[in-house]
């Protein structure tokens, strides 16, 4: 072997030896990062879970809070048709029972007036003359 054969040979060693000592570099960089990296993902899983039991809660809240409306808009519109039942019924009720003496007022003042016509209309006897004074 020559000497430059040598000499090849050694600095093909030295950088072989060198980029193994980079590799290394780089991997322990990369295990330092990825530690890193969890304890933060950790570090942010702890102050976020709070957060997310908080948006929970809201959330069930809020959930039973649309349930109670509901269900009183529920009760508000059995209320309102009810009453509007009733006070269909009480109007039907006051107008039947007002309608038929109002009829009857009605029909007793037509014949009131008619007779009132029919004495007006029909020429007098003498019977009658003699009796009124």
């Amino acid at each position: 072997m020559s000497v430059w054969a040598e000499v090849f040979l050694g600095v093909i060693a030295a950088a072989t030896l060198a980029m193994a000592i980079v590799q290394i570099g780089v991997l322990v960089a990369a295990g330092r990062l990825a530690r890193r990296v969890g304890r933060l993902v950790d570090q942010v899983e702890l102050e976020l879970k709070p957060v997310f039991g908080h948006l929970n809660a809201i959330g069930r809240d809020a959930s039973r809070a649309a349930a109670l409306a509901t269900a009183q808009v529920e009760r508000v519109d059995a209320l309102f048709t009810d009453l509007t039942q009733r006070v269909d019924q009480t109007a039907q009720s006051l107008y039947s029972t007002l309608a038929r003496p109002a009829n009857r007022l009605s029909a007793l003042a037509a014949a009131i007036r008619a007779m009132r016509d029919g004495r007006a209309r029909r020429p007098r006897s003498e019977e009658e003359e003699t009796l009124f004074i």
